[in-house]
């Protein structure tokens, strides 16, 4: 970004930092390549406005957060499948057409 624009831009506080800066939606799109570069190599946070309202926050990805022991523990909490559930899927499966023999040999 040039100076002029660092010279427009005004800082506000922010829960994901001390600072932030606002641009318009006109200078984001202008400079947007500048942006993400200060985002992802400084970890600058931008609000972007359009006509004076806040429309969208650019910032710094949040580090995942879902483990192995996370997924471990969503798949225990998953009621199991009941008989009947599996009684249908069987007669489903069994009465799908069969698919013609493939023309390319395996």
């Amino acid at each position: 970004m040039t100076d002029k624009l660092v010279d427009r831009v005004r800082e506000t506080a922010s829960e994901y930092g001390p600072q932030q800066r606002t641009l318009s939606a006109t200078e984001a799109s202008r400079n947007f390549s500048e942006i993400m570069n200060r985002v992802k190599y400084r970890g600058e946070s931008f609000i972007i406005e359009r006509g004076g309202e806040r429309i969208c926050e650019i910032r710094p990805a949040a580090p995942t957060r879902f483990t192995g022991a996370d997924l471990i523990a969503l798949i225990r909490s998953v009621p199991s499948v009941d008989d009947d559930y599996l009684g249908v899927v069987e007669e489903l499966t069994r009465s799908q057409k069969k698919l013609p023999k493939s023309k390319w040999g395996r």
